[in-house]
């Protein structure tokens, strides 16, 4: 819908060029209430400006720990860009975080008016199945996820433990990696029934991630019944904290070893406490308390619907 150039660095992520007048033009057409801004990329900074230009409100979330990315690719201060997130999310009525670890450094950074808004997964789709899928000498330690070097992922590949490590996924670091670790099976991008066969198929999964706000993969994997191995930071300490469900240890290899003796049925029991009707409901509740005036700006006689949302990722 947008004239795209790819983002610097991440090729396989495009960025719509100059898309106000059309971003404009799409959220007129759709006569919304209220606008919820799934992200700080171009498509959000323009409908964040339509926004404020027309007095419409508008909620943001903060999914991604974008100053950290930043910085891990190309040296630009944490502090400089997190002011740009300050700006960014100022004007919203409502930034929501998935964790109460997020909106503690959120706090810190200055950034107000936070509510929280959990994750769910679709346990009919990602559940214990038969292992037999993966015919590779066990255990199997797996991750899935963006091959990038802000996933930290090097950390797990150069662990070492017996067994095989398997990477789902795709990005800017594949060939490297795969040069680097001829040993480990990549098996590119998979979705749907063909992923949650390999996170089943698995036996302890392995999220090396430090900059992660959540890490939806995590409640995928538990959902399996198969247990977690992360580094004790936002995301594994908000989902896993101490649920014996796996093991959040600084080092690695001792987090593998020691989530390999996770029970399977406590790690789908644990994920069944994440639903996305809860998850909807949270939403709703953040959208919903604007009184009428914010509803309908311009006095039109309560012609639009009661509620409504555009998300402009």
């Amino acid at each position: 819908m947008f004239r795209t150039i790819p983002c610097p660095t991440y090729p396989e992520i495009r960025l719509a060029v100059l898309p106000g007048r059309r971003m404009a033009r799409i959220v007129e057409s759709f006569r919304p209430c209220v606008v919820h801004i799934a992200t700080e990329g171009p498509l959000g900074y323009a409908a964040r400006s339509y926004c404020i230009k027309r007095g419409l409100p508008f909620t943001t979330a903060f999914h991604t720990k974008f100053p950290e990315y930043l910085n891990a690719r190309s040296g630009v201060p944490v502090a400089l860009t997190y002011k740009l997130m300050k700006w960014f999310h100022g004007p919203s009525h409502a930034v929501m975080v998935a964790t109460a670890t997020v909106e503690e450094e959120l706090k810190r950074w200055g950034i107000g008016n936070i509510k929280r808004w959990s994750r769910g997964v679709d346990t009919e789709v990602f559940r214990p199945r038969d292992k037999s899928f993966l015919d590779l000498p066990r255990p199997i330690m797996l991750y899935v996820g963006r091959v990038a070097v802000e996933k930290n992922i090097e950390k797990f590949l150069e662990t070492d433990h017996p067994g095989s490590k398997v990477v789902v996924g795709d990005g800017p670091q594949l060939n490297h990696l795969q040069r680097k670790y001829p040993n480990v099976h990549f098996a590119g991008v998979k979705t749907g029934e063909a992923l949650a066969r390999y996170f089943a198929a698995a036996d302890v999964f392995v999220f090396p991630s430090l900059t992660d706000t959540f890490g939806l993969v995590l409640l995928e994997a538990l959902a399996c019944g198969v247990p977690v191995a992360a580094y004790p930071v936002a995301g594994p300490l908000d989902v896993i904290g101490n649920a014996p469900v796996g093991c959040l240890h600084e080092d690695l290899a001792t987090a593998i070893s020691r989530a390999l003796t996770a029970d399977p049925a406590a790690c789908r029991a644990h994920a069944l406490k994440f639903s996305w009707a809860a998850s909807v409901q949270q939403f709703l509740n953040h959208i919903h308390p604007f009184p009428p005036e914010d509803f309908f700006p311009e006095n039109d006689g309560g012609t639009r619907s009661h509620f409504a949302s555009a998300t402009a990722n």
